[in-house]
């Protein structure tokens, strides 16, 4: 019985997508914000309005912020607590990776690889500038 209940659930949130401009956007869009919900929630202690023995923290608001996807440019609604700070855990990863393509693209620099080089590199990498990085082909 659980099952179909679930089942239905499933059926109207997609039903609701399919009316979006972009499914797919509005889909990841839904899914990163409902990740950020439950990893905030476990943060503070407690679920936004209600009271909680085990809360550490409180909610403040949010903040936008934007992530670049293969999908398009998302939006974020990122919750803010009052002590602790919140960062979700996607793009922390995503910071991750940027620093270490940084850091490989600054060594291929040094070492004499060409600035033309480099570019197709990350164009076959899927990365259309490293501009957004820092990188500047004038000046590697």
């Amino acid at each position: 019985m659980a099952q179909r209940d679930y089942k239905g659930l499933l059926g109207k949130l997609l039903t609701g997508f399919l009316v979006e401009e972009d499914p797919l956007k509005a889909m990841l869009e839904w899914l990163a914000e409902e990740l950020m919900r439950v990893e905030a929630e476990a943060r503070v202690g407690a679920e936004k309005g209600k009271h909680s023995k085990e809360r550490v923290t409180h909610f403040s608001g949010y903040r936008v912020r934007k992530l670049n996807s293969r999908v398009g440019t998302l939006y974020l609604m990122v919750p803010k607590v009052r002590k602790g700070g919140y960062i979700p855990f996607f793009l922390t990863e995503r910071k991750r990776s940027e620093v270490a393509l940084m850091s490989l693209v600054q060594e291929a620099c040094i070492n004499g690889v060409s600035t033309r080089k480099i570019e197709r590199l990350a164009k076959a990498l899927g990365i259309e500038s490293l501009s957004g990085l820092g990188y500047n082909a004038e000046s590697g």
